[in-house]
């Protein structure tokens, strides 16, 4: 069951952090938790945990400062060895500087990632390590031991060459690293009004994604997926009645290059 969609989560952020939210149950063991991270700042982080059976994979596991939390968090839900993995949608500290305290805690993690982020974990100072490609030698994706799958999608230059999207094809949520992330002190764990949250988008879309080229090939890759819900790394989830026009803000959006370079600008 996919609670987004039914329930509000438009509550107090203390409320909110003071248990692990669900987001999707199958009721068989399939299901999908919002951690957060307790910044008090308008790029706030959003962690989150795949839980199949008794596997779990966190995605964008977050910066060292908040390691304790997120693995706190996991332990309100699920033994902590049952996390077999990190999905790492690019390589920034915000997204993946706790690498270095997840594989001492458990060296025997997979990091999920592209191979162009996969060049520069080496620089947070880890040198052996699993790593599992989202690339052409996996087919793009990620089997669970139940078989339930997870679907990799390159988008390159939104903001890394390296970024990808991850789709869990079992609840349909993607989940999208930087892109539609957005800036907001006045926050919602949920999208409520997507008009009045397009200016939220602009904040972090304007400066940090390559080009219109870039969001827009993105965009026609994704258009005739099935999805239900799309998973930010930074600001609110947008819920299913808003995916379409979510899509539409990438294909039409002018950013990066087309403002530094207006006159070069298709």
């Amino acid at each position: 069951m996919n609670h987004i969609n039914i329930t509000s989560f438009n509550i107090p952020i203390n409320d909110l952090l003071s248990t692990p939210t669900l987001l999707y149950d199958n009721g068989l063991g399939h299901r999908i938790f919002w951690l957060g991270i307790p910044e008090e700042t308008a790029f706030r982080c959003n962690a989150y945990l795949i839980v199949d059976d008794q596997e779990a994979i966190i995605v964008d596991p977050g910066s060292r400062e908040f390691f304790n939390f997120v693995q706190k968090r996991i332990a309100q839900v699920i033994p902590l060895d049952q996390v077999k993995g990190l999905i790492l949608c690019h390589q920034d500290p915000d997204v993946a500087a706790s690498i270095i305290d997840w594989l001492a805690f458990n060296p025997k993690l997979e990091i999920i990632a592209s191979d162009r982020t996969n060049v520069l974990l080496p620089h947070y100072g880890i040198k052996d390590y699993s790593f599992y490609s989202i690339g052409e030698d996996n087919d793009f994706s990620y089997h669970f031991s139940s078989r339930k799958k997870l679907q990799f999608i390159e988008a390159p230059f939104l903001h890394f060459p390296g970024a990808f999207t991850s789709l869990d094809k079992e609840s349909e949520f993607l989940f999208s690293g930087d892109i539609w992330a957005a800036l907001d002190i006045d926050w919602n764990l949920v999208v409520d009004n997507f008009d009045d949250h397009i200016m939220k988008l602009d904040l972090f879309h304007l400066d940090y994604m390559a080009s219109n080229i870039a969001s827009r090939g993105f965009a026609l890759k994704i258009q005739d997926l099935k999805i239900e819900a799309i998973l930010p790394q930074h600001g609110s989830i947008i819920p299913k009645q808003f995916v379409t026009e979510a899509i539409k803000y990438l294909e039409e959006l002018r950013c990066g290059l087309d403002i530094v370079y207006p006159e070069l600008s298709i």
